[in-house]
């Protein structure tokens, strides 16, 4: 869809209610919005510093946070009346969107938490209280790729490793040239997983991995764990709505999550978890913030957590309207997202000697583009030094990856002068970026470059121990 209608929000009972409700802000609908206005809705950034990392923590407009501060205000003005007549309103407001923004089947579908963090434990607390429980076996396997984002690899071990699961990673090869290469590896860990009878539990597969940034064939990955009799399927989406279409039915997953404050410009926090209606499982997830609302539907256990701020997960139809003064809407800002993207990449490659670390269909609106080798980043504390330096130094904010592992065949890549790229960095491209700021980025690095820089000069000084003895 071009657009997504927001009125629509509040048609079918999905926005009744008798709350209090701030008035949503009028504006008349003319021609799209200007350059000068996008300008005006992200003047709250530091216009000192190239900000190509959208990827990291996402980008809020003014007008989305001043509707925002009005549902603050209602709250702090009558907290009451906003707990027993608003908030639940709202927040059915904001799921009733989601709910067509993703395609989900209906609304009790969605359930609105902080992030795709809370999601993951969500699902993962369930699985680990099924082995506790006897349903699963010890020794029963969960499948996870290896570049799994480091929370929920962290959650894996914590929730179902702890309760008995063997857990098994997919090596993904990087730089990646096709999905045919991830799907085979992919094939070749379900097979170890499930080798001598075991049963596969859970698998969980990113949408969009988010260090190294690769576009996952998600579709095809689930397909395969149904074909495989893998019995759910968790996926990672974090970075996906936004950045790709996204519609749960069709991908088929039991479980979905993704991030609405990375590339919806919604506040933070605030994601949605989709489980599928109709199974029996819907009933057994619960928030691990146990409150007052417990057993009655894990979108109501999310919809109260405790006192704390709700504005975030309120204004999701604010996002959409601010989303529909674009061209095409979501669909444009992607489209233009995805072109502009993968320009400034190959931009940065070119002045580099370098390449991209995927090709452009397996990149969304981010991607990653290899480093002059002679930097000599090797290792994730190199990588993070260096990154803080163009922060510091340069003024310059993108996430660095250094690479070190590698599927068997695949030899690490290497630049024009045939020497091995272990650095790489993640660039985002959203609404508010324009080219002098991948220009910064080009330049900060041929500077470096120029001046013989490694990151050697970076590393801490070594200690020298002097021994007492004579």
């Amino acid at each position: 869809m071009a657009s997504i209608p927001s009125d629509e929000v509040s048609k079918n009972g999905h926005g009744n209610g008798n709350g209090p409700s701030p008035p949503r802000a009028k504006r008349p609908r003319a021609a799209f919005i200007s350059a000068a206005q996008i300008r005006d809705e992200f003047a709250h950034h530091d216009p000192a510093v190239a900000r190509v990392n959208n990827g990291s923590f996402g980008c809020c407009p003014a007008s989305v946070l001043e509707a925002q501060a009005r549902w603050q205000r209602l709250f702090l003005a009558q907290p009451d009346a906003f707990y027993f007549d608003g908030l639940q309103p709202g927040l059915r407001r904001s799921r009733a969107a989601v709910a067509a923004l993703v395609n989900a089947g209906d609304v009790s579908e969605i359930s609105l938490v902080d992030n795709a963090t809370t999601a993951a434990a969500i699902v993962l607390q369930h699985a680990a209280w099924s082995f506790a429980e006897g349903h699963f076996a010890r020794g029963d396997a969960v499948l996870m790729l290896h570049y799994a984002y480091g929370a929920v690899k962290k959650s894996i071990q914590a929730y179902v490793a702890r309760a008995g699961a063997t857990v098994v990673e997919v090596p993904l090869p990087f730089p990646v040239t096709s999905p045919h290469a991830i799907i085979a590896e992919f094939h070749a860990a379900l097979a170890v997983a499930k080798a001598g009878g075991r049963k596969v539990r859970l698998a969980v597969i990113d949408h969009i991995t988010s260090m190294p940034s690769v576009l996952i064939p998600v579709k095809e990955l689930v397909a395969i764990c149904r074909q495989e009799g893998v019995d759910k399927v968790f996926v990672d989406a974090a970075h996906s709505v936004g950045q790709v279409p996204v519609d749960v039915r069709d991908i088929g997953a039991d479980f979905y999550t993704s991030n609405l404050h990375k590339w919806f410009f919604c506040p933070p926090a605030v994601a949605f978890l989709h489980t599928r209606k109709g199974g029996p499982i819907a009933s057994q997830l619960h928030h691990p913030v146990v409150s007052h609302e417990y057993g009655n539907g894990l979108p109501m256990e999310s919809g109260w957590i405790g006192t704390r701020d709700y504005s975030a997960q309120i204004v999701v139809p604010e996002a959409i309207d601010f989303v529909n003064r674009f061209e095409g809407g979501i669909e444009g800002i992607r489209s233009r997202n995805h072109e502009k993207v993968v320009e400034m990449g190959r931009m940065l490659a070119e002045a580099w000697g370098t390449f991209l670390g995927s090709p452009p269909v397996m990149c969304g609106s981010m991607v990653m583009v290899g480093m002059p080798s002679c930097l000599c980043i090797e290792s994730d504390d190199d990588a993070l030094r260096v990154r803080t330096m163009l922060r510091k130094d340069f003024k310059v904010e993108v996430p660095i990856y250094y690479n070190t592992r590698q599927v068997e065949v695949q030899e690490i890549a290497k630049d024009n002068n045939s020497d091995p790229v272990t650095g790489y960095v993640r660039i985002s491209h959203q609404v508010y970026n324009v080219k002098e700021e991948y220009e910064r980025l080009r330049d900060a690095v041929n500077k470096l470059v120029a001046e013989g820089f490694t990151s050697a000069e970076l590393r801490p000084a070594e200690k020298i121990i002097y021994s007492t003895e004579v």
